[in-house]
């Protein structure tokens, strides 16, 4: 029982390091979240009015801090509508954490269909044809590929050509692949807000960051200019890519998801 007493120090001294670790590595993820959105500013803005309402009620100016006070009650209610989209892809960035990952693979479908794709987006970088190609993972794109024309069709080089040819009627927007299927074709795509993207990239490029902002797709662009192979994830770009290199990007990223295998699932795999 002393021993026990003696110890209770320590334990409570491990306890806040634990409480102070967490918080840390919240405020880490949160700031990871928020980098280059329009929240980092929003966060900004918001850090001087909670400093101006302290040194307002240590100075004395009453009515100041009566004004800021009450600015910062109906500020919650503000910041919950303001930072709707960012709150969302904090969620949906929870909701793809490893307990909740489907584990799905490189499978032989997948690997023949990422072959599909490359050929197709070698020869509409080599005609200099526009195109954006997204493949969806585990956040679902249903609300966009209502916005485009149901196709419900095998993956081949054929179909993507054909889909972007100029002046038909799809080629205008994006094919979203579902699984190893064309799910729609001529889907259109949220833009992204971001005002650190060159002057350069067009409607194409925008909409294909944009789309990666808010979900964890993966997306292919061409440029209708100059056939340069481009390719989006988590709000990035990467561009001047070969179909080699696009290749085995799109693999690793699929192999990363499969190494986030759900928990419950290894463990039943291991049981077996």
């Amino acid at each position: 029982m002393n021993e026990l007493k003696e110890l209770l120090p320590y334990l409570k001294m491990w306890n806040t390091y634990v409480d102070i670790g967490i918080i840390a590595i919240i405020i880490y993820k949160v700031m990871n979240l928020i980098k280059e959105t329009r929240a980092e500013q929003l966060i900004k803005g918001l850090a001087m009015l909670i400093i101006a309402t302290k040194l307002s009620e240590v100075l004395g100016f009453h009515t100041v801090y009566w004004l800021l006070k009450n600015a910062m009650t109906v500020g919650v209610i503000a910041i919950l509508i303001i930072f709707q989209p960012e709150l969302r892809r904090a969620l949906e960035h929870l909701g793809r954490g490893r307990f909740f990952v489907k584990g799905e693979f490189l499978d032989q479908e997948t690997d023949s269909m990422l072959d599909e794709v490359c050929v197709a987006v070698a020869q509409l970088s080599k005609t200099k044809t526009g195109a954006i190609i997204v493949i969806e993972q585990e956040t679902g794109l249903n609300e966009y590929i209502e916005t485009g024309t149901k196709l419900d069709s095998i993956v081949t080089n054929e179909i993507l050509m054909n889909l972007f040819i100029p002046n038909t009627p799809l080629h205008d927007g994006a094919v979203i692949i579902r699984g190893n299927r064309i799910a729609a074709a001529g889907c259109f795509l949220p833009l992204t807000q971001s005002q650190n993207l060159s002057k350069e990239l067009g409607t194409r490029h925008r909409a294909a960051i944009g789309i990666t902002e808010i979900s964890d797709s993966m997306v292919i662009i061409v440029s209708e200019e100059s056939g340069v192979i481009s390719f989006a994830k988590m709000g990035r770009l990467s561009r001047y890519l070969d179909t080699k290199s696009l290749r085995e990007i799109v693999k690793n990223s699929i192999k990363a998801k499969e190494s986030k295998q759900p928990i419950w699932m290894k463990w039943s795999a291991k049981n077996e």
